[in-house]
């Protein structure tokens, strides 16, 4: 898909497609799935590539500045939707490297109680690690049951590379989040599955921060337990 998007559009599609597939996903998922979205982008955010790549880059710098939580999962609602809508990952990093090369700055999101926010410019090693995050999401999406997610477009989100260094990861902590009801695994065990796919092993800190990444998609898109 390219832009401009229709936000509106989009969530009532999803809609529609939620209802029509309430025997897979339950109207639990359903509602939690739409309600994640809404409450985590407006239609600005989505009208074209340019304005989702911000959007995520916003998002990603407020968990960086303010820590993860509930702004961990905005940045994940804010990713599903971009897979949802059509995104890649290559081409949202081309948007923000755009954005870098141009040297303008974002302005950052407001606090909850409105404060003022900071502006910032966007960085060469921020961009890949907000995009290697967002990868994760996709790669994430597509380990869980189908259909979570319905994506509008028949273009792979992420690459054969990206797909290949991270499926084995994500689909490791699926199979514990959906067989066993695990919200936590072995690093260890993670950096095995690095080891044996990319030859190398990231820092334990590192690992952890993954796969929460991955253990909070999998709570946004296919939640197991109803909220308390």
């Amino acid at each position: 898909i390219t832009e401009p998007f229709l936000l509106a559009k989009a969530f009532s599609s999803a809609r529609e497609i939620c209802e029509q597939s309430s025997a897979c996903l339950g109207k639990y998922l359903c509602d939690e799935y739409l309600r994640f979205h809404i409450n985590a982008s407006s239609d600005e955010d989505f009208r074209s590539s340019h304005n989702i790549a911000i959007s995520l880059f916003r998002r990603y710098r407020n968990v960086i500045d303010r820590g993860g939580g509930d702004n961990l999962k905005e940045f994940i609602a804010a990713g599903v939707n971009a897979y949802a809508l059509g995104c890649t990952d290559e081409g949202l990093r081309k948007e923000l490297m755009d954005l870098k090369d141009s040297g303008v700055e974002i302005e950052g999101l407001q606090t909850y109680g409105g404060g003022t926010s900071v502006k910032f410019k966007v960085l060469s090693e921020e961009v890949h690690e907000c995009i290697l995050w967002l990868s994760i999401v996709f790669v994430t999406i597509l380990c869980t049951p189908q259909p979570t997610v319905v994506r509008w477009s028949s273009t792979s989100p992420v690459s054969s590379e990206v797909l290949h260094q991270w499926k084995g990861f994500c689909a490791l902590i699926a199979n514990a989040y959906y067989m066993r009801g695990m919200a936590w695994l072995p690093v260890k065990t993670l950096q095995l599955e690095q080891m044996a796919v990319m030859g190398s092993v990231e820092e334990p800190s590192l690992v952890a921060c993954r796969m929460r990444l991955v253990f909070n998609t999998l709570e946004v898109v296919s939640p197991q337990w109803p909220k308390v």
